[in-house]
């Protein structure tokens, strides 16, 4: 039997439905059907369970899958390995970040990335939600926030600070705020995910403890970048990744409120993490990815 009808049907164990490993290989549903099929004729028993409603392995479908999973990750490794030293690395590579990763951090660097690796295609997927690495066939993912918790191996790639900031334009309407407590009383562009739209933590520079200002404001919005426009256009205070606003910061654009202050949302204890399947092997075009990105930004701050 073929080591892709062996990936199939681990595909569709994972998934749960034969339509949603169609979708991902881009094959009919069909299809899919057809090799499980093929693979059960091939061992002689029911691999699984089908209904209107649902698909599970069986209890020998399930035995038989568990056993079968380390040694397809073998086969696909001595693969690899085999071709690492005679060709380039190659293949799809399916990546997940934030929009405004990808806008600030990554669009600046693939063209180098794309001269150095020609034979890696790359799928791009930007969004601010988190995606299901499994269930849309994501290769590699850049997570912002707490160190990500789940069946993942996880690496840092850099830390994480953040600034609270505003326009001229705004600060000249309002006037500027001496103390962080002053935001309760602010228009607050505030982001919107959890964690970030009520409380915003600051701590003055060299002290450990830190403190919880509530905030308001009349406007919400989903995206950093989004938000960043809406701070320069003067609707309001900001909080944002440093990475966004150094170059605001630099031409006068946007203001630093706050500078003898650490600013969080959620948390301090933050970072950029690298997120990819737990597998027992890297595929070399995630590898040379990874690399990548901590040689531009391993030692940095955003």
């Amino acid at each position: 039997m073929e080591l892709s009808t062996l990936k199939t049907a681990l595909l569709v164990r994972d998934l749960g439905s034969f339509a949603a490993v169609a979708r991902l290989l881009e094959l009919d549903a069909s299809s899919v059907s057809r090799v499980i099929a093929q693979l059960e004729q091939d061992v002689g028993f029911r691999l699984f369970q089908r209904s209107t409603r649902s698909l599970a392995p069986t209890g020998e479908g399930e035995l038989y899958l568990n056993r079968i999973g380390p040694l397809v990750e073998e086969l696909e490794a001595a693969g690899d390995e085999a071709r690492m030293n005679a060709v380039s690395p190659r293949g799809t590579l399916r990546m997940t970040a934030s929009i405004s990763f990808v806008q600030e951090c990554l669009m600046p660097i693939l063209p180098e990335f794309r001269t150095r690796y020609p034979e890696i295609d790359l799928e791009i997927l930007a969004s601010d939600a988190n995606l299901d690495l499994r269930a849309d066939g994501i290769d590699l993912a850049v997570r912002f926030g707490q160190m990500p918790q789940g069946d993942w191996i996880v690496s840092k790639l850099m830390t994480t600070s953040y600034r609270v900031v505003a326009s001229p334009v705004y600060l000249e309407r309002t006037g500027r705020p001496a103390h962080p407590g002053e935001l309760s009383e602010r228009d607050c562009i505030r982001f919107a995910i959890p964690g970030f739209k009520t409380l915003w933590q600051f701590r003055e520079k060299g002290a450990t403890d830190a403190f919880s200002v509530p905030v308001g404001g009349a406007t919400v919005i989903s995206n950093a970048l989004s938000i960043r426009s809406a701070a320069r256009l003067g609707m309001g205070v900001a909080l944002l990744p440093i990475m966004l606003v150094q170059r605001d910061l630099e031409r006068g654009t946007l203001a630093d409120l706050f500078p003898d202050h650490a600013c969080a949302a959620a948390s301090f204890d933050t970072a950029a993490w690298l997120l990819y399947p737990s597998r027992s092997y890297l595929p070399r075009k995630v590898r040379v990815m990874i690399d990548f990105l901590k040689e531009h930004y391993g030692r940095s701050e955003v």
